[in-house]
């Protein structure tokens, strides 16, 4: 059996809509599209910040949301579109026993690079991470 690492596919693109529900099923979807495309090394992170903006976005911004998964030049990039108008605000401190206010803590430690923007009057704001493939914190299946 030939144990050579694969190259991932050059380049694809998938977008899931995520309705307004805590039981969406985008954690399973990531895993299963990364797993597919050979990039099992980037699921669990990907999978936890993935989680982190959808739940963000189920929490403070009304209606659905969508997620777009895009992989190009060796590159993850996780998007998440909702409806919320505001941007996200990394400085805030929760308190020790707060069950809330890490997440975007987490996506700023974990991913290699992080923003958003806001996409126009009443069209929401879109917050992204990008994982990179064979970056130190990645472990080579």
């Amino acid at each position: 059996m030939d144990e050579r690492r694969l190259e991932p596919p050059s380049e694809w693109r998938y977008i899931l809509r995520v309705p307004h529900d805590p039981l969406a099923i985008a954690r399973d979807t990531v895993r299963s599209v990364l797993t597919r495309h050979a990039l099992p090394e980037l699921a669990d992170t990907a999978v936890l910040l993935t989680s982190e903006l959808l739940t963000s976005a189920w929490c403070h911004a009304p209606g659905p949301a969508s997620l777009s998964l895009k992989w190009a030049d060796k590159r993850l990039r996780a998007s998440v579109w909702d409806l919320g108008f505001l941007p996200p605000d990394p400085t805030g401190c929760p308190e020790p026993y707060a069950e809330g206010g890490r997440g975007l803590a987490l996506v700023e430690l974990c991913a290699d690079a992080w923003g958003s923007f806001v996409v126009g009057p009443a069209q929401g704001k879109v917050v992204w991470f990008e994982l990179l493939w064979g970056a130190p914190g990645c472990v080579a299946a």
